[in-house]
């Protein structure tokens, strides 16, 4: 670590009042050693990285760190703070900073230093040292390790086999409690856990956490053999370990590479800095759970790879709440049905566009087909996408059980989903009967199973069980009120006029905008398609339709229209991406102002609202109907009333387009390579012209 700090990349009295500050402070100093190319984009990096989780832990210590492109070497440089700085530790300020550079390549050797500092940092005498050094000089010797290093650190800076040792023999003194087994002819061995920590860049958390684990398993008696997957890869558990192990504990932030080797055994999947602050409870829970005998839901069922997550947490974050996770189950339904509705919708388009408003009157084309009419493909191609159709709300509420239960929860959410259809429950009605189902086969799993009766769960006591108590609950208890409620609800619909459409129209176009292709977005083109997701669908339910997909095609023209006429305001790779823009817009897809709302979303994502808002209520207004759910522009001859329907797309653009560069020419000029902000500070939501854009590891 010689080269990684000196005494000019230390500063004992840094007088930074935000960590925004504090980064700067340190980051200069990087800067004026030649260790930082470009002060602004290193910054922006940092910051990217900060906003993707707090870096600051208890006992006053701040980690910001980050890999950026924008550092020639691994990079180290320390402030102490008499005030402190907050960097959102739980504990209050952090009085000891540490700002880590490392560059977007950086070798395996220089990140393996990297984390041996991270595992120092959990080392109550090293920060205590740290704080009491006289000089920068003193500093940076004890950084790099030439101060004689506290007790312990020794072994910990070996590697997690050295620390297994030592515990090992710590714990086989005496029976851990929960120990499930005993050596032959020995005493009884103690509790064993194996053990995942990552974090986003794989540089600090992940090592700090494995550190705290260890550490913790000492005092309780407890073996913990730690797999860090950190920057510099990782090296795989040992199979037998992992067998041996009486629990696992997850800690990661990123998702665990190779999960399923851990399939099976009591789990605890937390995010990574719960292993830095409370390590000793996350081993008491894991301990709890092998008690109890809960193990993995995926030990006998679940697919390769899933390692007994759901597949929500397998792609979500650690930690996430009651409320995100909601968010996600329901996403999980949607996301599954959205090619069901696109297949079914555009089919159904077709036939009508073929055959006319009346061919959901042919009969089925199983007794009437004939190959040289029109007529006879236009039912045909009616008839197909009304199938499609069918298996909406079955894939909604099978999907989101799915989403929520994994493989399990399948029977359940779509014998819900067909009841809902059964009892004209709707789209309410699946929404319901996947969250019910999902909820049945979760505490159907929870309850205690003799190991001898493990293997036919999965295929025959859950969906019997979870099928069963489903359909009597969507039969008996709610299903009458869920169809209700959706009967009001198209009424309601089928009423609107005037004024009230119009607002409803620039509400949807408020949603459509609001997050390009995320929940909100989904809310409302679920809502619109559910509305034409009949053989004869309202003129309102239309009307929504069509007001929903010209709103989404607002923000990806209106960027690429600004790119055209006010190119200077953009870097090379927004003027590229706005090309593509023109495409996916005319499509139909949102998404395609991602990455500008991304670089700048306090000036794009209000401007794409007020657009889409616009849009709406204009094509509302015009009383512009479509029977197809996707397409675009490509779908202009299925649109009643197609002029003054691109007439309202058209002033939806115009009007994102002249707020964006309104916003952006509001600030000052980008000079160099940074991008200022309103008042001339740095926005680091604005991209470095020709940088790369910093990801999360």
């Amino acid at each position: 670590m010689s080269d990684m700090i000196t005494a000019d990349l230390v500063d004992l009295d840094l007088s930074a009042d935000t960590k925004e500050a504090a980064a700067r402070a340190l980051a200069e100093r990087m800067v004026a050693l030649g260790r930082v190319t470009d002060l602004e984009g290193f910054l922006a990096d940092v910051a990217a990285r900060e906003a993707q989780m707090p870096t600051g832990l208890d006992g006053g210590i701040g980690i910001p760190h980050c890999r950026s492109e924008h550092v020639t070497e691994p990079t180290l440089a320390f402030g102490r703070s008499a005030a402190g700085v907050d960097f959102g530790a739980a504990d209050g300020p952090a009085d000891l900073i540490f700002l880590i550079a490392a560059p977007a390549g950086a070798d395996d050797a220089h990140l393996t230093i990297l984390s041996s500092l991270a595992r120092q940092l959990m080392n109550a005498e090293f920060t205590a040292a740290l704080r009491s050094a006289g000089d920068a000089a003193a500093a940076a010797a004890l950084i790099r390790g030439e101060e004689p290093a506290p007790a312990g650190d020794a072994a910990e800076e070996t590697g997690d086999t050295a620390d297994t040792g030592a515990v090992s023999a710590a714990a086989s003194a005496e029976t851990a409690p929960g120990s499930t087994g005993q050596d032959s002819g020995g005493p009884a061995r103690p509790f064993r856990i194996v053990a995942v920590t990552s974090c986003p860049t794989g540089i600090a958390h992940t090592y700090m956490a494995a550190e705290s684990l260890e550490n913790a398993g000492r005092e309780e008696g407890v073996e913990v053999v730690v797999e860090t997957q950190g920057s510099a890869g990782f090296t795989r558990l040992d199979p037998a370990v992992i067998a041996a192990a009486d629990g696992v504990i997850l800690a990661h932030d990123v998702a665990v590479r190779e999960k399923d080797r851990f399939a099976g055994k009591p789990t605890v999947d937390t995010g990574v800095k719960a292993a830095i602050n409370r390590p000793g409870e996350l081993i008491g829970e894991v301990r709890d759970k092998a008690a109890r005998g809960e193990v993995t839901a995926a030990a006998a069922d679940g697919p390769a790879g899933s390692g007994g997550a759901t597949p929500v947490e397998r792609g979500g974050e650690s930690g996430e709440g009651y409320g995100a996770k909601l968010r996600k189950w329901l996403m999980s339904g949607v996301s599954y049905m959205v090619p069901f509705v696109a297949a079914g919708g555009l089919l159904i388009a077709l036939g009508f566009a073929i055959g006319g408003y009346e061919i959901n009157k042919a009969p089925s084309v199983m007794d009437h087909f004939v190959w040289t009419q029109a007529d006879s493909w236009a039912a045909l191609l009616f008839q197909i996408g009304g199938v499609a159709f069918a298996f909406l709300v079955p894939v909604l509420a099978g999907y989101i059980a799915y989403g929520m239960a994994d493989r399990p929860g399948l029977v359940p959410g779509f014998v819900g989903g067909s009841i809902a259809l059964t009892i004209n429950a709707g789209f309410l009605g699946g929404l319901a009967a996947g969250l019910i189902s999902g909820a049945v086969v979760l505490a159907i799993q929870r309850v205690p199973i003799p190991k001898a009766l493990r293997g036919i769960m999965p295929v025959v006591v859950i969906p019997l069980v979870s099928a069963a108590v489903v359909g009597f609950l969507m039969f008996v208890v709610i299903g009458k009120p869920i169809a209700s409620a959706q009967e009001g609800m198209t009424d309601w619909l089928n009423g609107l006029s005037g004024a009230n459409a119009v607002l409803l129209g620039a509400l949807l176009g408020l949603m459509m905008c609001f997050d390009l292709g995320g929940p909100v977005n989904k809310v409302a083109y679920t809502f619109a398609t559910a509305g034409i997701a009949v053989a004869s669908p309202s003129d309102s339910a239309m009307k929504i339709m069509a007001a929903v997909m010209a709103a989404g095609m607002v923000p990806p023209l209106a960027m690429a229209l600004a790119t055209t006429v006010r190119g200077r305001l953009f870097n090379a790779a927004e003027r590229e991406n706005g090309k593509a823009a023109w495409v996916l817009g005319a499509s139909f897809i949102s998404e395609g102002a991602i990455p500008f709302a991304a670089a700048d979303p306090l000036r794009v994502i209000p401007s794409s609202m007020v657009g889409g808002a616009v849009t709406g209520a204009l094509s509302m207004a015009f009383g512009a109907t479509l029977r197809a759910p996707h397409g675009g522009i490509f779908v202009v001859p299925l649109i009643g009333n197609p002029l003054l329907y691109l007439v309202a797309i058209a002033a939806g653009v115009c009007v994102t387009t002249a707020l964006v560069i309104v916003l952006k020419g509001l600030r000052k000029p980008v000079t160099g390579t940074s991008a200022q902000g309103p008042g001339g500070g740095t926005d680091p939501s604005a991209p470095t012209p020709g940088a790369k854009q910093p990801v999360a590891a």
